[in-house]
């Protein structure tokens, strides 16, 4: 459980999102870069990231929030920041830009559990090795 002044929760949402045209253009340093990046948005906003696999063709993360915080608001600020800092940062180098499509996924860890989803995730990990 954790806490805020005026709430405890155990809140764990999974979102997943896809680039643009589901294109795999997230492999090796792409990755690895929109995988820090995510960790940096977290680390912002206060959030804390369960899990995390960035697959070539859609990321998926596991990421607990407090209460104040809608599923939307958590997607759109993992897909919009994570945007902009990358584009911001190595889009001139590569000449590549991260572009998300406009839908994604979220679920909660409600009906299943946490060790489920985390599970699920680790899957999708090893898949891609």
């Amino acid at each position: 459980m954790k806490t805020t002044r005026h709430a405890t929760y155990n809140l764990n949402y999974h979102i997943v999102w896809l680039p643009k045209y589901r294109n795999a253009v997230l492999t090796g340093e792409v990755a690895d870069r929109v995988e820090s990046i995510l960790h940096e948005v977290a680390d912002e906003k206060g959030l804390e990231i369960q899990n995390l696999t960035v697959r070539p063709d859609h990321v998926h993360l596991f990421v607990s929030s407090p209460p104040k915080h809608s599923p939307s608001l958590l997607a759109n600020w993992f897909k919009g920041i994570s945007s902009r800092k990358y584009n911001h940062r190595h889009a001139d180098h590569d000449g590549e830009k991260i572009r998300w499509a406009r839908g994604y996924y979220a679920g909660t860890a409600g009906h299943v559990s946490s060790e489920t989803v985390e599970n699920y995730i680790d899957r999708h990990k090893e898949a891609e090795a």
